[in-house]
């Protein structure tokens, strides 16, 4: 081995581990920013943490209430936003039901009072629709709520047919 090969291969050697030693230093930099951010981030509980609203307390994904399910329950049920939604007076008892959410029962809580829509009871919970109407297959599965669509426009008389018969019962 010449003079020339080990030198340049000495060379290498040394390049080599400036190399490894700014990657490390650029990983422990790395790491020291995560680690900063999540002290920032805070946990769910701390009232400093982006997880913690002031007013409503700790934040929750939607998902983790619907348990990751997007599609409400029963097939061939349709939760249109007008669905009309009740109380069943038939339901079981609802208040001991350990299936039942917090968020179930407010549910229940806003069809006692009076019937509802799909889209007033989500602004009555102040949750999404689609959370809503997971909630609600949960509870239509249960038996705690009955679900009726509207009648469509289509399906319903023409204006013209219901006064030709109010013309007709004034001219009796």
């Amino acid at each position: 081995m010449n003079d020339d090969n080990f030198a340049e291969m000495y060379r290498n050697v040394a390049a080599y581990r400036a190399q490894e030693a700014a990657y490390q230093a650029e990983e422990a930099a790395y790491r020291a920013e995560e680690e900063g951010a999540q002290q920032e981030r805070g946990s769910p509980e701390d009232p400093g943490s982006q997880w913690f609203d002031h007013e409503a307390g700790p934040l929750v994904r939607p998902y983790a209430m619907t348990g990751g399910r997007t599609t409400a329950g029963p097939q061939g049920v349709r939760l249109d936003l007008i669905a009309l939604v009740s109380l069943d007076p038939a339901a079981p008892g609802t208040h001991d039901d350990p299936a039942l959410g917090p968020e179930h029962n407010a549910i229940i809580a806003l069809c006692r009072i009076e019937t509802q829509t799909v889209a007033e009871l989500a602004a009555g919970t102040d949750l999404p629709v689609g959370v809503v109407r997971v909630l609600l297959g949960d509870l239509l599965e249960q038996g705690c709520v009955t679900v009726s669509r509207p009648v469509p426009p289509a399906q319903l008389p023409d204006e013209k047919i219901l006064r030709e018969v109010i013309d007709g019962l004034r001219a009796l």
